[in-house]
């Protein structure tokens, strides 16, 4: 590999200019060397103002992907294409960095993991809520058998009324779903990597689509429309893994409670338990101490968390220098595929038990 890791980013929309091309610009090791949108105006503003001198725009990613100076891509597209995109660019010899979800289809998680393991080449989901100061600490607690066996978990990602009205978030199509597999699934990730548990038994699941059809509905984002809102508008999903654990998860873009929260999770362990839930969603831990019930807060303010040396405090630029850092020492990546693959293969049975209003049992 050259002195710097050169990166190509594929699809430029707002996570591409919300999370990845401003964390990658704070890597000191690399630049990003090609951009590629279906629109391609938003690849060439994208490599004007994150781009290395002489960056080049694309509007078919394979011409981007046939570039061999490129050692890393990011997949930053609508869901549906997450797929082929990624085991194309792992075939190209490139690593991939996938924004979440990993997949629209277990299938596709799937053959994206065949394809690492085939290549060699590293792939990593992103899911930046793991790399959050308090998540930082709490998974440390779990690590430490502070709380005990983790037997209870509610994953949770309710909206009042905040529907992404931009894109394709409403299009099932690509999306493969709505507020569970967008929201839904950081909330999933955090709670499964906590409890350090990848081995689900059995899922039942309901999703709704109750409110997607209102006007005037007081959304966050302005009016969405109702012809063009063809996901689910909430989600729930009753999961027991193999362990006899359980955990529920909550997922709405409009529903009607007073207290949203989102990309949180409560855990209760045999020695302890653990919830996002104080005033601002602070991090609460509830234990016995000295025979008495007690409730911990930590404080957060004072200083960072800084893994490496000129890191920010920003959990997409954590999760980012973190990558980096395995592709530069070959090292194990930070949010493993075979990690994400379970997130991913949970939801959409969650989606299949709410379509066929049967419980869906996993084989393996």
């Amino acid at each position: 590999m050259a002195e710097k890791i050169r990166v190509g980013i594929i699809g430029c929309g707002g996570i591409a200019n919300g999370k990845h091309m401003p964390a990658i610009k704070k890597v000191p090791y690399a630049e990003m060397v090609a951009f590629c949108d279906i629109v391609g105006e938003r690849a060439e503003e994208a490599a004007e103002k994150f781009g290395a001198a002489g960056a080049k725009a694309y509007t078919d990613y394979k011409e981007l992907l046939a570039d061999k100076s490129i050692d890393l891509v990011h997949v930053l597209t609508p869901n549906r294409s997450h797929g082929f995109i990624t085991v194309d660019a792992l075939e190209a010899g490139k690593h991939v960095m996938c924004e979440k979800p990993m997949a629209k289809t277990y299938a596709d998680a799937k053959a994206m993991l065949d394809a690492a393991r085939r290549t060699g080449k590293k792939l990593t989901i992103g899911y930046q809520s793991r790399w959050r100061g308090d998540s930082l600490y709490l998974k440390e607690m779990c690590d430490n058998g502070e709380l005990g066996e983790i037997y209870y978990a509610r994953a949770i990602a309710l909206r009042r009324r905040a529907v992404p009205t931009w894109g394709v978030f409403l299009n099932e199509y690509e999306q493969g779903g709505g507020p569970l597999i967008d929201i839904g699934t950081h909330a999933l990730d955090l709670t499964l990597w906590l409890m350090d548990n990848y081995k689900p038994k059995m899922v039942v699941g309901t999703s709704y689509k109750k409110l997607g059809q209102q006007r005037r509905a007081g959304n966050a984002w302005g009016d969405w429309d109702p012809e063009a809102f063809t996901t689910e508008d909430s989600a729930f999903g009753f999961i027991v893994m193999e362990n006899g654990a359980t955990i529920t998860l909550e997922a709405a873009w409009a529903l009607n409670i007073a207290d949203p929260r989102e990309a949180v999770c409560l855990l209760a362990g045999d020695k302890a338990g653990a919830d996002f839930f104080g005033e601002g969603d602070a991090l609460r831990i509830n234990r016995v101490h000295c025979g008495r019930q007690s409730v911990e807060v930590p404080n957060f303010d004072a200083g960072g968390v800084a893994f490496y040396d000129g890191a920010g405090s920003e959990p997409s630029e954590l999760e980012c220098l973190a990558f980096y850092e395995a592709v530069k020492n070959d090292s194990e990546v930070p949010t493993k595929p075979e990690q994400a693959i379970v997130v991913t293969r949970i939801l959409e049975a969650i989606y299949e038990s709410a379509a066929t209003g049967k419980p869906v049992y996993f084989e393996d």
